[in-house]
């Protein structure tokens, strides 16, 4: 039902898996910046890092329902006309 909707609102699973690899490259980067931060007595600043790196798993997932969606629906429509 999400995926339908979200398919109907135009997300790809292209998008869902930009936005997986997007993430883990935040995450990173985040990570990075984070030895800076706790040097200079931020504590615990790589937490972001790691709430960031947890969205991959579930664009990924996204990603997989959104590209067996549409392959269903392109069958579905080639198979129709």
């Amino acid at each position: 039902m999400i995926v339908k909707l979200l398919h109907e609102k135009g997300l790809k699973s292209e998008h869902a898996y930009t936005a997986a690899v997007a993430s883990i490259g935040l995450s990173v980067a985040s990570w990075c910046g984070s030895i800076k931060a706790e040097s200079a007595g931020t504590a615990r600043a790589d937490r972001w890092g790691i709430f960031v790196g947890e969205w991959a798993p579930t664009f990924f997932a996204l990603g997989l329902a959104l590209a067996n969606y549409e392959r269903e629906h392109d069958h579905l429509h080639t198979t129709a006309h």
